[in-house]
């Protein structure tokens, strides 16, 4: 796992409630630069998301080796601060390495499954599909 996941997860940890840890999720999105409205398009949108969500990929080198890292946007705080919590799951890896990651443990070791929304839950899958999708094809 990433340095700054860990970092991500060390912090929830040490919060104590819910309310915390959602001011820190929402810290982490508004610590995001924006992403720039020419890359908000059909393209990088991701469907199935309650919000609106972009995802921009920024693939290093070529193949299996190829370091993944992203860039995302959502026009709600709480979206925005999952996009870098997923930044901070996925960006750095290889793009071989991506689809490995098991998500919905990492995720879990934040307790999230519990406290977002049926909506935000579905939505939050479908960013990783897109991640994952978008790996896989850089890799093959």
């Amino acid at each position: 796992m990433s340095e700054a996941f860990e970092e991500i997860a060390d912090t929830f940890e040490f919060l104590e409630d819910w309310e915390e840890r959602y001011r820190y999720v929402i810290e982490l999105g508004k610590a995001m630069p924006p992403l720039e409205e020419a890359l908000r398009v059909p393209a990088t949108k991701v469907d199935g998301c309650a919000s609106q969500v972009w995802l921009v990929p920024e693939i290093e080198g070529e193949g299996p080796d190829a370091v993944f890292r992203f860039r995302g946007e959502s026009d709600a705080m709480i979206v925005r601060g999952l996009i870098a919590i997923l930044s901070g799951l996925y960006n750095g890896l290889r793009v071989s390495e991506v689809g490995k990651v098991d998500a919905a443990t990492e995720l879990g070791r934040l307790g999230l499954n519990d406290h977002l929304s049926a909506q935000r839950s579905n939505g939050l899958r479908a960013m990783i599909e897109r991640i994952r999708g978008i790996a896989a094809h850089v890799a093959a």
